[in-house]
C-alpha cells in the first residue's frame, strides 16, 4: 500500500465505495460479521445489493435513502447507514427505514397475488448505523443493540427487527488499546483520515480485510472524477452544517431579543426611565419607544 492521504470513510460517497460495491463485497461481509458478532453457521457468507431508495416521494429530502441495503444468503435484509450530522429523531428514522424494508417484501409479492401466503415468508431486517454523534446521552457504551423483548419474561419471541447503533463520539480508545476487530472498525471510521502511515500499518496488523478497507480509501487509487465527487459531497455537507449552525444562531438571537423586549416592557410598566431600560437591556431608546 503506497503512502498517501487517506480519505474520510464517513463521507457518503467514500462509505458507499467501501461497503456498497460488488468489488468490495467481501469487506461488507466481514464488517457485518465483526460488528454483529456472527460466528459459525450464523455468519453471513454472501450478500446481494438492493436498491437503496425506498420511498421516491420523499427521496429528494434524503429521509428514506440509506447508504447500503442488501440481503444475505438467508434472505434477511441488512441496512447499513452512516449518519454524520446529528438529526433529531434519527432513531425514529431508523425504525422507519427498517419497517419500509420489511413491508416492501409484501409489496413485491403482492404484485404476483400472493399476499395471503407471504407473511409467513417475511425475513428479518437488521439496521446497523454508524453515528458520528451521541445518540443516547444516558448510555456510556459506544455500541447499543436493540431487539423486541417480552416485558415480563424478556423472551425474544418477535425476532424480525434488530437495531445496532455505533456512536463514534463515545469511542475513546487509542490505537494501542484496541482489543478486537469491532474496535478496529470504529477506530477506522473515526480516525482513518487523520492517521499516519505507521499508525495505519500498526492498526492493520495481519487483518487482510482491514487492509482492504484502507486500500479502498487510498486516494491514489481513485480517479479524478471520483475525487471530485468526494470533494463535492464533502463541501455540500459542510455547507449544510454551516446553514444549520446559522439557523441555530439566528434562533438564539431571536430568543435573546424576545427576552430583552419582555424585560423592557415590564420596566416601562414600572415607569423606569428609558435611558435606564436601554442600559439594562441593550435596546436603543428608539426601539424601546416603539414597544
Amino acid at each position: 500500500m503506497a503512502l498517501s492521504k487517506f480519505l474520510d470513510p464517513k463521507n457518503d460517497f467514500c462509505f458507499k465505495k467501501i461497503f456498497g460495491t460488488e468489488k468490495n463485497k467481501d469487506i461488507l461481509i466481514h464488517f457485518l460479521n465483526d460488528i454483529l458478532k456472527y460466528e459459525g453457521n450464523e455468519q453471513i457468507t454472501e450478500v446481494t445489493f438492493l436498491k437503496t431508495i425506498q420511498d421516491p416521494e420523499i427521496a429528494a429530502y434524503k429521509q428514506s435513502i440509506v447508504d447500503v441495503l442488501c440481503k444475505d444468503q438467508k434472505g434477511e435484509q441488512v441496512i447499513v447507514e452512516m449518519q454524520v450530522s446529528k438529526h433529531k429523531g434519527f432513531e425514529k428514522r431508523a425504525q422507519f427505514y427498517a419497517a419500509k424494508a420489511y413491508s416492501q417484501q409484501v409489496i413485491k409479492e403482492d404484485e404476483n397475488h400472493k399476499k395471503l401466503a407471504v407473511y409467513a415468508k417475511l425475513k428479518a431486517v437488521i439496521f446497523l448505523a454508524i453515528a458520528n454523534f451521541t445518540m443516547f446521552p444516558e448510555k456510556e457504551a459506544f455500541k447499543s443493540e436493540h431487539r423486541l423483548l417480552d416485558t415480563e419474561t424478556y423472551e425474544h419471541d418477535l425476532k424480525d427487527f434488530y437495531f445496532v447503533f455505533l456512536e463514534l463520539e463515545k469511542f475513546k480508545k487509542t490505537i494501542d488499546q484496541l482489543e478486537n476487530l469491532e474496535q478496529k472498525w470504529l477506530y477506522f471510521f473515526k480516525h482513518a483520515e487523520a492517521s499516519t502511515f505507521a499508525e495505519i500499518e500498526h492498526l492493520i496488523g495481519s487483518d487482510v480485510i482491514i487492509r482492504r478497507a484502507f486500500e479502498a480509501i487510498d486516494q491514489a487509487a481513485w480517479t479524478e472524477e471520483e475525487l471530485n465527487t468526494y470533494e463535492k459531497m464533502t463541501k455540500t455537507r459542510l455547507d449544510n452544517l454551516a446553514v444549520e449552525q446559522q439557523k441555530i444562531e439566528d434562533a438564539e438571537i431571536r430568543a435573546e431579543i424576545r427576552v430583552k423586549v419582555e424585560i423592557a416592557k415590564n420596566l416601562l410598566v414600572q415607569k423606569v426611565a428609558i435611558k435606564t431600560i436601554s442600559t439594562a437591556t441593550g435596546l436603543s431608546p428608539e426601539e424601546i419607544l416603539k414597544l
